[in-house]
């Protein structure tokens, strides 16, 4: 019990500490983000609590994956869930998997909805918990109403790279605490909070029931066109069924047809040998073999009959299934024209990105030369200044060694000559003038260097963009090279392709006399009518009349009826599993076809 509560005290504080801080910082969440992975944490412990162990080879073993991959039978969006973490090779455990499905149902800010699902089916948890298990009590509904607000925040998480199985779920109180320690100041206001929450949870709660409200219209909507469509094949199936009760009345007619003209020929035999009967008293024995003779062939033409039924049937299935592989054929060469068309497309645009690649290294190799003619020339520069720089300390130390001179002479002058005062004055004052002078050139100098140090700075700052811009262009080289490596590889591929194209084009044209055969199979089979019974009376390649002894026989090829000399020979047609009769002629055309077909 305590456990429960304080586990649900830990879970309201992770929630808060988590929507605040991403609220301060930005509703977008990294994985990186410490209040986050506690979050993941406290609810990773508050799905372990009371879970029940489940012996295997190995062990007892908890794991809190088992009741989150319910979800995906409570619930059909989930599915996608399941399966992107069934389909991550990283993760070997299922303590990972639960992991990496808490981390995507939070992306999909559907948490709150999945876990609400479970616990409105608590007769699936009780296999998985203990009936005092934090899932199983209220604490777990009032989680769940926790978790909505959650919805609020955007979360980009990344699973690759993340060793999901080996992380320590620890919970971290300095988080919780430094909060603790913030929210001391506004205890005095718990009333606000708790009805500003209750606003927000109720709005979250609006916001869920119009979601929920919206997709049970659309399935209402979804719901009348099927059942508008149902309808409407309700109708056609009344009339299907209409049209083939008038098909079945007049097969029913045509049967009873057939009847009575299988009754009057009958009757006609039977007169027949009544007649030979009393003509023919004294040869009974041969009248009675005739008798059973014409009985054998009555059985015989029913089986035929039958036969030929069968034969129809067959035929009809081979129709159909021809019709059927030439409508296959057809898509098979549409689709074969439509990759030829995008294999031309890929060819285009790669040579396209040659002739660019091409353009794109001429204009690299001018560039680096231009690059480094501006080098040579910076260098020339930088040599030049320095010498003038040395000139100019040069000059400075002459100037000041005159100075030292002038100075010394000036001293002895006044030792030696007191009474020429007033002309070395004059003197002192020409030499005032001329230090003065020489004072302004030493300024004018001074200036001149510090403006030929501030070039110098400059140009060694060029200097070092120039070195950079070269290392550039060193990069710019090898991917020139790797680009150059490319179009190898694209050529070989191109080359590739054009030997699957030959390739593709000799199915086509496989395809293509396969179509013609079966064109020419279905118009045989159109072309040739069976012919009846009744409308033969002699054979129609001898030309002999038709007799008790003289059987009739169809040519399963053209349907003509011959006799049994002119239709005696047997091959397999495409319309039939086993060698059947053949009259002559068919047999000597089917044979000259193969032969051609052969070669």
């Amino acid at each position: 019990m305590e456990e429960r509560s304080n586990l649900m005290n830990m879970m309201k504080l992770s929630i808060k500490v988590l929507i605040q801080s991403a609220l301060s910082l930005g509703r977008t969440l990294d994985s990186d983000f410490p209040p986050l992975q506690q979050f993941f944490v406290v609810m990773e412990h508050c799905l372990k609590h009371g879970l029940k162990a489940r012996k295997s080879f190995i062990g007892q073993n908890k794991s809190f994956f088992g009741p989150l991959e319910l979800v995906e039978k409570l619930c059909p969006e989930a599915s996608d869930i399941a399966t992107s973490v069934k389909n991550l090779p990283e993760l070997k455990t299922a303590v990972g998997r639960g992991r990496a499905w808490l981390y995507l149902a939070l992306m999909q800010k559907k948490l709150a909805d999945y876990l609400r699902v479970l616990l409105d089916h608590k007769h699936l948890l009780s296999e998985f918990y203990e009936p005092d298990a934090l899932m199983m009590e209220e604490e777990g509904a009032v989680i769940v109403g926790l978790l909505v607000g959650l919805n609020v925040l955007d979360a980009n998480l990344c699973l690759k790279g993340e060793d999901l199985d080996s992380q320590v779920g620890v919970i971290d109180f300095s988080l919780y605490l430094k909060d603790i320690q913030n929210s001391d100041d506004s205890k005095h206001d718990p009333g606000i909070n708790a009805v500003l929450d209750q606003k927000h949870y109720v709005e979250e709660l609006n916001r869920h029931l119009s979601c929920t409200v919206g997709d049970l219209q659309s399935k209402i909507d979804c719901l009348e066109k099927t059942n508008l469509k149902l309808q409407e094949e309700l109708a056609a199936a009344v009339d299907r069924i209409g049209s083939l009760q008038e098909e079945q009345q007049q097969l029913k007619h045509q049967n009873e047809l057939i009847r009575e003209r299988s009754e009057k020929s009958v009757e006609v035999t039977i007169q027949d040998t009544k007649v030979e009967l009393d003509t023919y008293k004294q040869s009974r024995q041969g009248l009675d073999e005739m008798y059973s003779d014409v009985w054998k062939q009555l059985k015989e033409e029913k089986k035929i009959r039958m036969e030929l039924e069968k034969e129809l049937e067959l035929q009809i299935g081979m129709k159909t299934e021809m019709e059927i592989a030439m409508k296959l054929l057809e898509k098979d060469t549409h689709e074969k024209q439509d990759t030829l068309v995008a294999l031309r497309q890929q060819l285009e645009e790669v040579k396209a990105i040659n002739l660019q690649m091409f353009h794109k290294s001429q204009n690299s190799e001018s560039s680096l030369q231009q690059k480094k003619e501006t080098i040579s020339s910076f260098e020339g520069k930088t040599n030049q200044m320095m010498s003038t720089m040395k000139q100019m300390e040069e000059r400075l130390q002459h100037a000041e060694q005159a100075r030292q001179v002038a100075e010394g002479k000036n001293n002895k002058m006044k030792q030696e000559l007191g009474g020429r005062i007033e002309t070395l004055q004059q003197q002192l004052s020409q030499m005032d003038n001329q230090c003065s002078i020489l004072e302004k050139e030493l300024k004018s100098e001074k200036e001149q260097r510090q403006t030929l140090q501030r070039e110098l700075h400059q140009e060694k700052d060029n200097t070092s963009l120039l070195k950079t811009e070269l290392q550039q262009m060193e990069g710019l080289k090898k991917e020139l090279r790797k680009l150059q490596d490319e179009k190898q590889q694209l050529e070989k591929v191109c080359e590739e392709q054009e030997q699957a194209l030959q390739e593709m084009g000799l199915h086509l044209s496989q395809s293509k006399l396969k179509m013609e055969d079966i064109k020419e199979v279905n118009k045989a089979l159109k072309g040739h009518t069976w012919l009846k019974d009744d409308e033969a009376t002699h054979c129609k390649q001898c030309e002999k009349d038709f007799s008790i002894s003289r059987r009739k026989h169809h040519c399963r090829n053209c349907g003509d009826i011959f006799c049994n000399t002119c239709s005696s020979n047997e091959l397999a047609l495409p319309s039939y599993p086993k060698p059947v009769r053949v009259c002559d002629t068919c047999h000597t055309l089917l044979l000259q076809r193969c032969s051609s077909t052969a070669s």
